[in-house]
């Protein structure tokens, strides 16, 4: 290896990557980010890049196989973390200053497969990046990672055989859907631009077959239906024989490594897998791994009442396209992660979309004794984790109802009377055990029950609260304990086995006196009658009392069960255990309200919070229109009031001035009056002098 060569591996590339936080661009800047410059190069594959093999003779005895520096535009500030994979992000930037970053990068990447705003984008990018190329420091690359979305409405190679497979070579004759048109005008130009000095500025178009893994994009939609569980089926849109064109996420960016590391001679790649399947192989193997396990066949239109398909998801996948990547298994050495395709590797796929999105199920065993809340407990457990409530009683009639709808749907069909007789013969077998034991199961048949229910597809998907069962430690070992067709080294089974345990406890005498304060319209007919609490609660205790218990079992598996103890009747809403219990658990890992449920979320609560200020509004109205109503009433009752209060005092000194009226008569006013008449008509110059004078001359009782 010479000191060029050497020093070429040594520097890191740095890799512009449009739109880095979303689904393709940063699945692909996460590969680039993790490898190594080169190891795609035959010449270099045979010495993996190993630190012996750049020895002290060649002067580089430290030296290390160099990587990717991943640089990018982001989508969506809203997280103010950055990247783990990425140098530097950008957000927002101008054109002049995004081309600024763009050169000096060595790889610039522009994905299209995912926003319709990056076409044009990524067509002012490469006709700005080709103006520019005079000027760069080191020749640079252009890769645009379009779709055979592109080729949708290409005429078969041989009209007479039309599964004969399109290869790279046929990129001229390809025909786009006509929501892709804009995506093949770039793919043109990219072509084009790279022709003309390609030493300086080589550019490359990988028409990506529809993207899986890591989450899922385009086959989200599926993943989810199957998961939740909530629909008895899972639709395939159209008849279903349309064949997809895909490819790994992963193997995508392999794709592009060997592109940047090689080089090579076409501008136009097809980066598909080797698989051929339709989209009801698909569809089907999605529902029998993680859902129901049935489909049905749904017209297309359909698609367009689900808010979570897009236009795009619908068009692709619409789609009937074979296709060879004859270009990829000749040339380019890319160590497949699914060559095959999603059906053969279904399993590493579905626990990829698990692992990614954090749909981890959530295992958990509530026990305690009777009374003491367990099932009040499991079920907010359940609300708030959004799990599975698995009751010994509801699910042994829950087995039942299934047996008994499976018979009456197989009565009428005759290819399903031996699953029909199979059931009947099951569910007479589970009555005549109740039949035998007074309406309970023996163990043998109650654990093979739960067992089960804990490993359907819900309880697998979302995960369990088992609710008081087992009860012993016997129990515990049959339930919990791998079965041989299993496979697994493991004692216990680790799918069905919980993970976190909750012993809720409390004293005999906080138990009884709950039971007793119960509404008898509650105890009537079940265990918490005065004569069965006890003997109930006296099991418990002497089955607890044993070496070998319930507690005993997940301690001998070092799972340690949490304990809480009851002690007060005042929480009914057991807010503090469940404070507890949300502490030990932490945060809930399945999938959280969609965007259309937080848009329709905020607005029932806008909604209640304008009735709720109407409410308000005509509350303070009624008050004030009852205060004035009061107002007034009182005005009236004081106007009254006050009004007799004259009228009394009226009366009153009308009363008592009748005697005092008849003395001024008769002994004052006789007198007075002949007095003034007298003063006025003298006119004395002090008239009350001489009225004074003229009343003590005159005073008849003198005389």
């Amino acid at each position: 290896m010479t000191h060029e060569e050497i020093h070429r591996i040594q520097r890191s590339k740095q890799v512009f990557i449009n739109n880095v936080d979303t689904y393709a661009s940063k699945y692909i800047g996460k590969f680039l980010s993790e490898s190594f410059i080169g190891p795609s190069l035959e010449e270099l594959t045979d010495h993996d890049f190993e630190e012996e093999e750049l020895s002290p003779r060649d002067g580089h005895q430290n030296a290390k196989p160099a990587t990717y520096q991943i640089v990018g535009t982001i989508r969506d500030k809203s997280d103010s973390k950055k990247c783990t994979y990425t140098y530097e992000e950008y957000h927002k930037l101008d054109r002049n200053k995004l081309l600024k970053q763009m050169l000096e990068c060595d790889v610039i990447i522009y994905n299209i497969t995912e926003y319709a705003d990056q076409i044009e984008e990524a067509s002012w990018a490469v006709t700005a990046l080709h103006e520019k190329m005079n000027k760069f420091f080191s020749p640079k690359t252009f890769i645009l990672v379009s779709t055979v979305m592109t080729w949708a409405l290409s005429k078969p190679v041989d009209p007479e055989d039309p599964s004969i497979p399109f290869t790279d070579d046929d990129y001229r004759r390809r025909r786009p859907h006509p929501n892709f048109k804009q995506h093949i005008t770039v793919e043109k130009l990219v072509v084009k631009l790279g022709k003309t000095e390609r030493s300086q500025f080589s550019t490359y178009v990988l028409a990506s077959g529809l993207q899986y893994g890591m989450g899922e994009q385009v086959f989200h939609f599926f993943f989810r239906a199957s998961w939740l569980g909530e629909i008895p089926k899972v639709p395939i849109f159209g008849k279903g024989t349309n064949i997809l064109p895909t490819i790994h996420i992963n193997d995508l960016a392999r794709v592009i490594l060997n592109v940047i590391d090689q080089k090579p001679r076409p501008h136009y790649i097809v980066a598909v897998d080797d698989s051929k399947n339709t989209i009801e192989d698909i569809v089907q193997t999605i529902s029998f791994t993680l859902g129901p396990g049935k489909t049905e066949s749904v017209s297309v239109e359909k698609a367009f009442l689900h808010r979570n398909l897009t236009q795009a998801d619908i068009d692709s996948i619409s789609v009937d396209l074979r296709f060879e990547a004859l270009f990829i298994k000749e040339s380019l050495n890319i160590p497949w992660v699914c060559e095959a395709g999603i059906v053969e590797n279904i399993e590493r796929v579905v626990e990829e979309y698990r692992n990614t999105r954090g749909l981890l199920p959530i295992r958990i065993c509530v026990l305690g004794p009777p009374a003491v809340g367990k099932s009040t407990v499991a079920q907010k457990i359940c609300k708030h984790y959004k799990l599975h409530h698995v009751r010994l009683r509801d699910t042994i009639n829950e087995t039942t109802a299934h047996l008994e709808s499976l018979i009456r749907s197989t009565y009428a069909d005759e290819d399903s009377v031996e699953i029909g007789s199979g059931a009947q013969e099951q569910l007479d077998t589970l009555k005549e055990n109740m039949e035998q034991n007074g309406g309970r199961l023996d163990d043998q048949y109650v654990i093979q029950i739960i067992r089960d229910k804990l490993k359907s597809k819900p309880c697998q998907n979302q995960g369990f609260v088992l609710d008081g069962f087992p009860k012993t430690y016997d129990q515990a070992k049959e339930l919990f304990y791998a079965e041989e067709e299993e496979g697994e080294d493991m004692k216990t089974s680790k799918k069905i086995t919980p993970e976190i345990i909750f012993a809720l406890d409390a004293t005999d005498a906080f138990l009884k006196d709950r039971v007793l304060n119960l509404p008898e319209s509650e105890v009537e007919g079940t265990t918490y009658s005065y004569e069965c609490f006890p003997r109930r609660l006296a099991n418990y205790r002497d089955n607890n009392m044993e070496d070998e218990t319930v507690l005993n079992f997940f301690d001998e598996l070092d799972i340690q069960p949490e304990h809480i103890e009851i002690s007060s009747s005042d929480d009914v809403d057991y807010l503090v255990v469940m404070e507890k219990i949300v502490r030990r658990v932490g945060p809930p890992q399945n999938y959280g309200p969609t965007s259309e449920e937080l848009q329709e979320e905020g607005r029932r609560r806008g909604e209640a919070k304008l009735k709720k200020q109407a409410e308000e509004a005509a509350e303070r109205e009624r008050l004030e229109a009852e205060e004035a109503a009061q107002r007034e009433a009182r005005w009236e009752e004081w106007s009254r009031q006050l009004e007799e209060v004259k009228r009394q005092e009226n009366e009153l000194l009308e009363a008592q001035s009748v005697p005092l009226r008849g003395y001024l008569a008769q002994h004052v006013m006789p007198t007075l009056t002949a007095g003034l008449i007298e003063c006025c008509q003298n006119r004395p110059s002090d008239p009350i002098d001489f009225l004074a004078e003229y009343l003590f001359q005159n005073n008849p009782d003198v005389q």
